[in-house]
């Protein structure tokens, strides 16, 4: 009897969680066969539902390669989020550096500050981010939405380094500097190469912050910085088009790449 119990316990365990998946995964896959609609609709048409070749269609793709405005978009995505994932993690793995020692005044009240960005809710962050850098001349530059994309960000690599680094052993900088290393030799060959992990992993969600944050844009960029979301929302507001479904799906790729990243550097700072 208890042997069936757990039984059906595991079954209605596995069950619940499959249910769970659909509902959270049903709506983000349902767009990939969407994309490849040869008319120009959000919804199924009958030749697609009985698997008609002429149906389906990759023309919603070339329309995206094709077109001007989605290509400059995807040049100012990759260009905005590049640099400022460097910026945030350079400046984020310092923060962290920092905020690990125990000798640090204050550690609470400063990990608050650097992670607030993370909590306070985007209308606001961009609203202040607005006036602050269009008083500095900074407003609808690409040097601007960098810079506002690296506060975003930085949070992100903050908190994973230092999770990293609260493993880290100590006593493997204090070796480093008995034998003569100086700290900024000591960081480069002993502590970045073992928290490394944790470096890319807030890389990683910092560029993936930066490349999807719309708000941000809307308050701060022009037609010169569009990016792939603000062309997606302006596309849905202009003039509906599968094109937006086809560059989901791009971007469905791509967040499964960067899961399956996050995942290996997981794995591979446990092992």
């Amino acid at each position: 009897m208890p042997v069936t119990e757990s039984r059906l316990g595991r079954f209605a365990y596995l069950g619940f969680c499959v249910l769970v998946f659909v509902f959270l995964i049903a709506p983000i896959i349902v767009i990939v066969p969407l994309s490849f609609n040869a008319e120009p609709y959000f919804t199924f048409t009958e030749g697609m539902l009985r698997l008609d070749p002429e149906a389906w269609s990759l023309r919603w793709y070339r329309e995206v390669l094709g077109n001007e405005q989605w290509t400059r978009s995807l040049t100012n995505s990759l260009v905005i989020g590049i640099s400022a994932t460097v910026l945030a993690t350079a400046l984020g793995t310092l923060a962290a550096l920092g905020l690990s020692s125990p000798a640090m005044p204050g550690r609470r009240f400063i990990t608050g500050l650097l992670i607030s960005p993370m909590i306070t809710p985007v209308i606001i962050s961009a609203a202040g981010m607005f006036f602050f850098y269009s008083n500095l001349g900074l407003g609808q530059t690409h040097l601007g939405l960098i810079l506002a994309h690296a506060t975003l960000g930085m949070p992100f690599v903050v908190i994973t380094v230092v999770a990293t680094l609260s493993a880290f052993d100590r006593n493997l900088t204090r070796a480093a500097a008995s034998l003569g290393a100086g700290p900024v030799h000591t960081f480069r060959t002993v502590q970045l190469p073992l928290i490394a992990p944790g470096v890319i992993s807030g890389a990683l969600f910092a560029f993936a912050t930066s490349f999807d944050e719309v708000v941000v844009v809307l308050f701060m960029g022009g037609l010169e910085q569009r990016t792939i979301p603000r062309q997606m929302w302006a596309g849905i507001r202009e003039q509906i088009s599968p094109a937006i479904l086809a560059v989901a799906t791009f971007l469905v790729v791509f967040a499964l790449a960067l899961l399956l990243t996050v995942e290996w550097l997981r794995r591979r700072a446990s092992a």
